[in-house]
């Protein structure tokens, strides 16, 4: 069973990543890959808040949720793959500087992410 939510999770992160990136993407015009970033951000965002609602068994039930949020939605939505192929194509195309503001800024923002995630679930955590 819990292969089947953490498959069903995925699946759907994949989606979700793939409409996200390429609506992002598609408005921006841009040889910088905004759309992956976005996902990143938003995963990282996202993972966090799950991660510290997890420890609040109350607020997210148990093993079952965890692999279908965390495991499945979370794994299959973040891009971290595509994100070292990206640097890797703007390295072999000349574009140092791109690719150099890419990795500081996707690292720093989605660290940023993840704790602003977490100190908000903490609020829900003291509530509940």
């Amino acid at each position: 069973m819990i292969y089947l939510l953490i498959a069903l999770g995925g699946a759907t992160g994949s989606v979700v990543r793939f409409w996200f990136s390429t609506w992002i993407d598609t408005r921006l015009h841009s040889p910088f890959p905004w759309g992956t970033l976005g996902v990143n951000v938003l995963g990282s965002l996202l993972i966090g808040f799950l991660a510290a609602l997890e420890f609040n068994h109350r607020l997210l039930g148990g093993p079952a949720a965890r692999a279908l949020l965390l495991t499945g939605f979370c794994g299959g939505y973040t891009t971290f793959s595509a994100f070292s192929l990206q640097i890797l194509t703007l390295m072999r195309d000349g574009k140092w500087p791109l690719a150099a503001i890419y990795i500081v800024g996707t690292v720093l923002v989605c660290l940023g992410s993840v704790w602003v995630g977490h100190a908000a679930a903490g609020l829900l955590n003291t509530r509940a």
